[in-house]
């Protein structure tokens, strides 16, 4: 099945409710009048509703409408972002600069607007003080609790304690603010390079 409307001569029924370019209801017509009018109007007759009876038909530029429609789904298609889930794994014994460094790696993504997914590792007999694991999680996620909140909280799978964090920030907003800061230090970078070039002195 053609996901195409049926236009013109294509349309074999005895009669429309025919619709105006502007949205106006003209009313029921026989498909030969409703194709004059196309005609008349230099308009394409577009069927909009084809198990309506009798079906709705529509005076329209058909190849504009078709233009806009495929940049309006491309347009879409570009702003739509996908959550993506990063992972970061620690140690139930890490030491404070490993810490800050992978905290620093989880606080990057969830401004960036991706899920975090903290893997706490146990070996040996790490493995008998979940609780060791239960508390650095929550210490994390007590420091970027600005950024994230806890969408899955701590649980034991196997040799792995394992914590979702989500972002507060929707993909999406994330991706339009970073965008807006760029345009903002290219704006500056200009404006300085400008005042540079007047304060230069003449040859």
């Amino acid at each position: 099945m053609s996901a195409e409307p049926r236009i013109n001569d294509r349309i074999r029924v005895p009669e429309v409710r025919l619709v105006g370019p502007n949205g106006e209801q003209v009313g029921i017509v026989s498909i030969g009048d409703a194709l004059k009018l196309a005609q008349e109007a230099d308009l394409d007759l577009v069927e909009v509703a084809a198990t309506a009876r009798p079906p709705v038909c529509k005076l329209m530029d058909y190849g504009k409408f078709k233009y806009e429609s495929a940049m309006k789904a491309r347009e879409a298609r570009r702003n739509q972002a996908y959550t993506i889930i990063k992972e970061i794994k620690l140690r139930p014994k890490i030491d404070p600069h490993d810490y800050e460094t992978k905290k620093g790696h989880v606080v990057r993504f969830l401004k960036a607007g991706d899920k975090v997914k903290v893997t706490i590792m146990f070996r040996g007999r790490e493995q008998s003080r979940p609780e060791l694991g239960f508390r650095l999680l929550q210490r994390l996620a007590e420091d970027v609790t600005e950024l994230g909140f806890v969408e899955s909280q701590p649980k034991q799978d196997g040799r792995n304690m394992i914590m979702v964090i989500g972002p507060h920030k929707k993909k999406a907003e994330a991706k339009a603010e970073k965008a807006a800061a760029k345009a903002r230090r290219d704006d500056d970078s200009a404006d300085r390079s400008q005042d540079e070039q007047v304060s230069a002195p003449q040859e």
